[in-house]
């Protein structure tokens, strides 16, 4: 029996359903529930047959404080329902009348007046990875969900066992969302199933961080988030008041989580941030101000590091993914990093010539995750080389014949036995790597 996404309503029997989804070079469809597998060409994109439907916009967000990004979409797609609030007009009315100066195609324009539309405009058959899942304190697949709004937002998973038998507390896994800096959103789907699946293999309390966005903040605003994320992991252990003492979830969390044992994991452009907030916070530990939290270990999942100049792989490597481009590459980076900055910056290239010697850099174990048919794999692997000639400890785990975050993409996950394998490879290293640190 197909498993179900939590927050998500099964498609009417009647309707043909074809869910785009892309993994090692290929399109998965379902229709009315029946499975294929074909080749990812133009002839194979689902089209819509019949008389034209009437296109509608909607906004979904969560629970107020949290406050996930309104990604506004044309399509009669079914979306999250279950306590998720649908707003009437969305966050930003679409580019009508209004020049629009600079576009990540499919995902954002900005706006003459500086506004940003991320209406998605991309193939409506992506929209379900991007459905938001509301928080449930009722444990589903052994966990339990919780938001913990503040400054930046939290969303907490918390083991089902820890939850009802007060068990032994568990080390902490502080999960920085990719995006390119620019889009998404903890709450979605893509990277829903891999938090609650990661929370309960490990098993760990995994706390998401809603980032900061570019254009509207560009970096280091975002390192900056990770860092206070991590101030208020310190503040709940130790019973501070940061707005959120009373909130039934600060009090789960300080009862199960062990602040000693931090774990920094992000992917895609939220690798770039294990690396970054990592290096910031051991700057700052010197002088004691963050006892008793702890930066155990960092895993940066496919790392958004590049050069301005073209890897081999950048070259050589097909994009197989609407969800990763070099075009949207490079358009999500000249609208996140400072003014002015090329991809040369330490933000994007903590390896080259205008950072600091990474003999420099205090950071902790690393295990690196490289997908050996990733666009900027060549890049990442450079990294890893420059810690090691550094002098640093890197693990390294390549994900044969996959593409970049692969392991985000639930159906490929569940529906392709290669990709579903190398999902688990990924979450095995990850228990290993905190088993020993």
């Amino acid at each position: 029996m197909q498993h179900k996404p939590h927050g998500t309503q099964p498609p009417p029997a009647r309707r043909r359903v074809a869910l785009l989804l892309f993994s090692r070079g290929r399109l998965f469809r379902r229709h009315d529930g029946r499975q294929e597998l074909t080749r990812n060409s133009d002839r194979d994109r689902p089209t819509m047959s019949g008389k034209a439907r009437r296109t509608h916009t909607t906004t979904h967000e969560l629970r107020r404080p949290f406050s996930p990004v309104h990604i506004t979409v044309s399509a009669a797609t079914p979306m999250a329902t279950a306590n998720v609030q649908q707003q009437p007009q969305p966050q930003v009315v679409a580019a009508v009348g209004r020049k629009v100066v600079d576009e990540v195609s499919g995902w954002l324009r900005v706006l003459e007046d500086g506004s940003v539309d991320r209406t998605w405009t991309g193939p409506r058959e992506a929209l379900p990875l991007m459905e938001p899942v509301a928080p449930y304190a009722v444990p589903r697949d052994g966990h339990t969900l919780h938001d913990l709004p503040g400054e930046p937002n939290l969303r907490v998973y918390l083991p089902e066992a820890n939850v009802e038998a007060g068990g032994a507390r568990l080390p902490v896994i502080l999960q920085l969302h990719g995006g390119g800096f620019c889009i998404s959103h903890p709450s979605w789907l893509m990277y829903h199933h891999f938090y609650a699946r990661l929370a309960c293999a490990v098993p760990a309390v995994v706390v998401a961080v809603e980032l900061p966005l570019a254009p509207e903040r560009r970096l280091p605003a975002h390192i900056d988030a990770g860092v206070a994320a991590l101030r208020r992991l310190r503040s709940v252990a130790l019973a501070e008041d940061d707005g959120a003492l009373d909130d039934p979830a600060a009090a789960l969390l300080r009862e199960a989580a062990d602040v000693s044992r931090v774990f920094l994991v992000g992917d895609s452009s939220g690798g770039n941030l294990v690396h970054l907030v990592a290096a910031r916070v051991a700057r700052e530990a010197d002088a004691g101000s963050w006892a008793p939290l702890r930066v155990a270990g960092g895993v940066p999942i496919h790392p958004g590091f590049v050069r301005a100049t073209r890897s081999r792989s950048e070259l050589e490597t097909k994009a197989d993914s609407v969800f990763f481009t070099l075009d949207m590459l490079d358009k999500f980076l000249a609208l996140a990093l400072p003014e002015g900055a090329t991809k040369d910056h330490p933000f994007t290239c903590p390896m080259g010539p205008q950072a600091p010697p990474l003999e420099s850099v205090h950071l902790p174990p690393l295990l690196v995750s490289v997908a050996e048919n990733d666009l900027i794999r060549d890049t990442n692997l450079e990294y890893c080389n420059a810690l090691r000639a550094a002098g640093k400890e890197v693990e390294v785990l390549i994900n044969h014949g996959m593409s970049h975050s692969f392991y985000l993409n639930k159906y490929a996950v569940d529906m392709d036995s290669t990709t579903g394998e190398r999902a688990r490879e990924l979450i095995d290293a990850i228990k290993s790597f905190i088993s020993r640190h």
